[in-house]
């Protein structure tokens, strides 16, 4: 009896432990929808820096202030009609050809010279990273991790926090290969949702969400392999456009003052460095 009431009670207590994070839902999107996480908004801010640490180590940002500030200025406008302002929003732009843009959790965002080179104007830019927040929005990196985290290292881990030394190395390192194997469909369909919702309620034109759709469509067009990571989680790109003229079509009457900028952002474009050729993978 000794040896069998030690166990029984570390586990009642462990199951009582996830009962009562359980019980504490978060918001997770436009209109009050919630989730349930085990992971708090705390220990996901710590894995965030840590994985942001990680890809500052490996990546290079564009060395242009202005550009970082352009960036920064679009997010924070988006952020602060957002549904989630439990955490600090970071925004950044990585020099690199790929055509991608990447979400951490903890509200790290990257954006590459690649993608941006495909634009035409600030709206477009803006339903990109609106689309992006909204996965951090949504949670949708978390939600990942946690099933990870339960499947590879167990409960006692996630119930560790930050208590335990390891979990945020742990969590970072799991998390980054997460986040670069894509995220799923319905998690993407579900960014764009949310993104465009964003974009209309922080003055954005919406309609730049599908000039954004039809120029990823023709970059994967000329260039399949380079295309190839961006399209493998998410929804085929007609299929978005469709969604989104729907979506904005039951907006009703979306005005004429809506930002552009495409003058802005063409003399933004001409800042870039010309492109690496050789950087395209």
């Amino acid at each position: 009896m000794s040896r069998i009431f030690p166990f029984s009670l570390r586990f009642f207590l462990t199951w009582i432990s996830v009962l009562a994070l359980v019980t504490a839902c978060v918001t997770t999107g436009p209109g009050g929808k919630k989730s349930f996480l085990l992971i708090g908004s705390g220990e996901e801010s710590s894995i965030g820096a840590e994985m942001n640490r990680q890809i500052l180590s490996e990546s290079e940002l564009l060395d242009d202030s202005l550009w970082q500030d352009y960036i920064n200025e679009i997010g924070q406008r988006i952020v602060a009609v957002c549904d989630r302002k439990d955490i600090e929003y970071h925004f950044a732009v990585i020099e690199s050809e790929q055509i991608n843009a990447f979400a951490l959790p903890g509200g790290y965002l990257y954006f590459y010279t690649g993608l941006l080179r495909l634009m035409d104007n600030e709206a477009q830019l803006a339903s990109v990273v609106s689309h992006e927040v909204s996965h951090v929005v949504a949670r949708h990196g978390m939600k990942r991790l946690q099933s990870a985290l339960i499947a590879q290292i167990g409960y006692e881990i996630v119930l560790g926090g930050s208590k335990n030394s390891d979990f945020v190395n742990i969590a970072s390192g799991i998390g980054l290969t997460l986040v670069f194997s894509g995220y799923s469909r319905s998690a993407e369909k579900e960014a764009d949702r949310f993104g465009i919702y964003y974009m209309r309620q922080s003055g954005y034109d919406p309609k730049g969400a599908i000039g954004m759709f039809e120029h990823l469509a023709a970059a994967g067009e000329r260039n399949p392999n380079a295309f190839e990571k961006l399209v493998s989680s998410h929804p085929q790109t007609q299929e978005r456009i469709r969604l989104a003229q729907s979506q904005i079509a039951e907006m009703g009457e979306l005005g004429s003052d809506l930002i552009v900028n495409e003058k802005r952002y063409k003399q933004m474009l001409s800042r870039l460095p010309e492109p690496n050729a050789g950087d395209s993978t």
